[in-house]
């Protein structure tokens, strides 16, 4: 008899492990992230000054913040956002303005869970780049388009320290391309194109 109560509450111990366990396994996450942008820099077309104007974003460390919401355990979406960056405009190798870049991103991802503590996920999305003081380029005589939309994959992975608290690791490249203008004419494309690499911390709740 004994032995069948102690089977009973064993059982009922793991079962309302379980469930606490569950339960602490929330439905929202957040990250930030501190992430170096290498940006290609990509120039197509007969830019202004016989091809001698550049637009180039130059690498750099910036912070990230990340909203996820897991739908099941396997599959969630993240907004990425992050603060305007500044993309220098330069004529023979003299900076003559800059525009600002503002890229958030939305993903979807597929986590794996059968790994334990390690959660390595992919992700595909869209960015949505919206470029400010476009006009600021050649004292105005040239500009740029001011929306971008363009495909991001990425491949990343959680680390969990407990279970809201986690390491995280992130690699994402955003295809980021704006046309640039003299007048109303097209003289030329712009890829800045990204890839980021990040680390950081998440807490799930």
């Amino acid at each position: 008899m004994f032995k069948k109560q102690l089977a009973f509450i064993s059982a009922a111990i793991a079962l309302l492990s379980s469930g606490i366990a569950q339960a602490q396994e929330g439905s929202f996450m957040v990250r930030t992230r501190a992430v170096y942008a290498s940006f290609e820099n990509d120039q197509r077309g007969g830019l202004p000054l016989g091809g001698t104007t550049s637009v180039e974003a130059s690498g750099r460390w910036i912070p990230e913040l990340d909203l996820s919401y897991f739908f099941t355990p396997n599959i969630a979406t993240e907004l990425v956002l992050t603060y305007p960056q500044r993309v220098d405009i330069q004529v023979g190798g003299v900076k003559e303005g800059s525009i600002k870049a503002l890229p958030p991103s939305l993903m979807v991802q597929y986590h794996a869970t059968e790994l334990g503590a390690f959660r390595p996920y992919v992700g595909i999305g869209v960015n949505y780049t919206r470029f400010t003081r476009t006009h600021n380029i050649l004292g105005g005589g040239a500009s740029i388009e001011k929306s971008s939309f363009g495909p991001v994959l990425q491949l990343g992975l959680d680390y969990a320290l407990t279970k809201q608290l986690s390491l995280n690791f992130d690699v994402k490249h955003i295809r980021m391309e704006t046309d640039v203008k003299v007048g109303d004419s097209k003289v030329g494309t712009v890829g800045l194109n990204p890839t980021t690499w990040g680390v950081g911390i998440g807490y799930r709740f």
